[in-house]
């Protein structure tokens, strides 16, 4: 006879987890892990575009996570609380790898921008579009739309000022709707 129960997956009590991880409890850290190391890698895929390279950033993240735990104070989220460091480690991991430039008008003019997508804007559409855009203007865009970082954290994360913060994201913003206006002219035939 078949049993027609419906599976309840065990509920994980990340206050507990998170003061066993503190001890070194290597289950504690590797539960905490598995809860959120997926969206830790889109956070950090959002600045890195080689998945790869995403992923060492994130292991590098997690690690400076456990390494970090006793700073956690529960004020806030545990999940944006490493979203931060997912987001430092990524824009560290660009400019060790020297990866992170900031285009002026004329740069950014001699730059092939293209993008040819045969399908409805999707998650991995908008992310191809992202990954389109030049370094500095992906980064700022990632930490402003995505993040919700402001300006002036931008500026002080980047070493920027607030206004190439500004520039960077109008001109991300300016980029990124021409490439969807070549996107839709191209998905419905009107190009």
């Amino acid at each position: 006879m078949k049993s027609f129960l419906k599976v309840i997956p065990l509920h994980k009590n990340e206050g507990a987890l998170i003061k066993k991880a503190i001890k070194n409890n290597r289950e504690a850290q590797c539960v905490l892990y598995e809860m959120h190391a997926p969206k830790m890698l889109s956070v950090c895929r959002y600045y890195i575009k080689d998945i790869h390279q995403a992923e060492e950033a994130m292991l590098n993240g997690f690690f400076k996570v456990f390494q970090n735990l006793k700073s956690f104070k529960g004020e806030g989220s545990f999940e944006g609380w490493i979203r931060r460091i997912m987001a430092r480690e990524s824009i560290s991991y660009l400019r060790q790898k020297k990866q992170i430039e900031f285009l002026t008008d004329e740069d950014v003019s001699s730059r092939d921008n293209s993008v040819s997508l045969q399908t409805d804007l999707e998650v991995n559409d908008i992310q191809r579009l992202i990954d389109n855009l030049p370094e500095g203007y992906r980064v700022v865009f990632v930490m402003y739309a995505v993040e919700g970082y402001k300006h002036h954290e931008i500026a002080d994360a980047l070493n920027i000022s607030e206004g190439t913060s500004k520039s960077q994201l109008f001109k991300a913003r300016k980029m990124l709707q021409e490439q969807i206006k070549t996107v839709n002219k191209t998905s419905y035939g009107t190009h």
